[in-house]
């Protein structure tokens, strides 16, 4: 077990259950961590499928399949978006958070929009948060250099608060070029709305976890935001559990092996 799990008891919370029980309740996690049964990667998306997970959406022109010419168009498109005026995020921010790391990455992140320290710094998932997303990347053998994180959206939204339908709408086209450019092998979702917003799903996040879905053609995985591990360590161990899930089907597409 990574020492990221069991090392961090600063946050360790001693409220009263029913306390702890309301908090969960207030950031829509609605039944409590048990452990589920993984099944191979097929029989986990038909039963996506059965369930009614509808995928996002397919793409309608294929990019390039050269790297560097799809890591070019990355580029300019983060460029298009760092002047973005399309929604009302735009008039508090101080930075467009657009994304971050190896543009032809295998793994990729996504999760529900900046905060204020990567308000401040201009990319996705510095401070805390960061920091523990770097440890879980590195549990599984690899670098945050090696994989690419975005968010649903790409302003802060005003207090963290949960984005709005028309916000996240005028960023889906960006998050959607960005999947087809990178064209990771497997998406991780971080949080309930990440989740949701990509799964096209209104259910709760412990509902949605532990099964593969498809995003764009892409294998997805749902798994605890880094801010909920950090209010709540016991999210730690299902969320390792839902990595090692990641990083062994990242094995049998043929990624990089990681140790």
């Amino acid at each position: 077990m990574p020492w990221w799990i069991v090392n961090d008891n600063r946050h360790n919370n001693s409220r009263p259950l029913v306390g702890v029980l309301d908090y969960l309740r207030d950031i829509g996690f609605e039944e409590l961590y048990r452990p589920q049964e993984v099944l191979p990667p097929e029989q986990e998306l038909a039963r996506g499928e059965a369930a009614g997970a509808t995928p996002v959406g397919r793409v309608e022109a294929a990019p390039p399949a050269d790297p560097a010419e799809r890591a070019g168009m990355l580029a300019r498109l983060g460029e298009k978006v760092s002047g973005c005026t399309d929604c009302r995020l735009a008039e508090r921010r101080n930075s467009v958070v657009f994304g971050v790391g190896d543009p032809n990455a295998d793994l990729m992140f996504i999760g529900e929009g900046p905060g204020a320290e990567e308000d401040r710094q201009g990319i996705p998932f510095v401070g805390r948060a960061g920091e523990l997303l770097t440890k879980i990347i590195g549990a599984i053998g690899l670098e945050r250099s090696e994989v690419y994180i975005a968010n649903i959206v790409k302003c802060r939204p005003p207090g963290n608060r949960d984005p709005q339908p028309d916000e996240v709408a005028a960023c889906r086209g960006y998050l959607e070029s960005q999947i087809d450019l990178v064209r990771p092998k497997v998406i991780v979702a971080l949080g309930r709305v990440a989740a949701q917003t990509l799964l096209s799903e209104t259910t709760s996040l412990g509902r949605m976890r532990g099964h593969w879905y498809q995003v764009r053609g892409v294998e997805t995985r749902v798994t605890y935001h880094p801010a909920a591990l950090l209010r709540n360590v016991g999210f730690k161990r299902p969320t390792w559990e839902d990595m090692q899930v990641v990083r062994d089907r990242l094995r049998e597409l043929g990624s990089k092996d990681p140790s």
